[in-house]
């Protein structure tokens, strides 16, 4: 009873984070720009890209795929893909990576007027889910509930590491913003003071005037 309500959380967990997959096409051309997909990971935490495309090397299509962060981080790159790609990273920051690709259709390959393309599926694994538990279990020699429970700890701690950091941002943004309507407040002051400051010079220098040619 007790393994079946851990298995329960932790696929809630598993269901709630860190997990991601798509499928899309590529198409080859001749100058192609990349396509991207983009996540979000929190620093120190493990990712694990898998890719698997149809097609195979020397069909007359160069699939690249370039994992690179927000901050210019590059974590990974790899030219003329088929078949199975995966790899495995530490995030160096809590921000935004992309997982690009880039299909080129290979020099002096005639297609006869068929539109090549690649068909890519795409997995992010991020945190917990990354993590291979059949090699912990079997190093720490852990029985199932331990596992389960194992799972739903480090869940937990990924979920409350991404709270914070969305509690720390929403701070920065938020004391943004009360400087943006400080400043826009202080400089309405100055131009209210600035346009009156000019209006009363204006007008002593208009009686000065009218006084001098003896109007007034």
């Amino acid at each position: 009873m007790l393994v079946n309500l851990v298995s329960a959380i932790v696929l809630a967990l598993f269901q709630i984070c860190s997990v991601s997959a798509l499928r899309f096409e590529v198409p080859a051309l001749i100058q192609p720009s990349p396509q991207c997909v983009r996540e979000f990971v929190t620093d120190g935490q493990l990712v694990v890209v898998i890719v698997n495309t149809d097609g195979q090397i020397g069909d007359g299509q160069i699939l690249s795929i370039k994992i690179v962060s927000a901050d210019g981080n590059e974590y990974r790159r790899k030219d003329d893909v088929a078949g199975s790609f995966k790899v495995a990273f530490t995030a160096r920051s809590s921000s935004s990576f992309d997982v690009c690709f880039e299909n080129k259709i290979q020099p002096g390959f005639r297609s006869n007027g068929a539109d090549l393309k690649r068909q890519v599926e795409m997995e992010v694994e991020a945190g917990a889910a990354a993590r291979d538990w059949n090699a912990i279990q079997a190093a720490e020699k852990l029985k199932p509930a331990e596992v389960e429970l194992r799972k739903a700890d480090e869940m937990i701690d990924d979920l409350y590491n991404e709270l914070q950091y969305l509690v720390k941002r929403e701070e920065r943004l938020r004391d943004t913003n009360e400087s943006t309507n400080r400043r826009v407040r202080n400089f309405g002051v100055i131009v209210i003071i600035v346009l009156v400051s000019v209006g009363l010079y204006q007008i002593r220098y208009m009686r000065s005037y009218f006084r001098s040619k003896h109007i007034l």
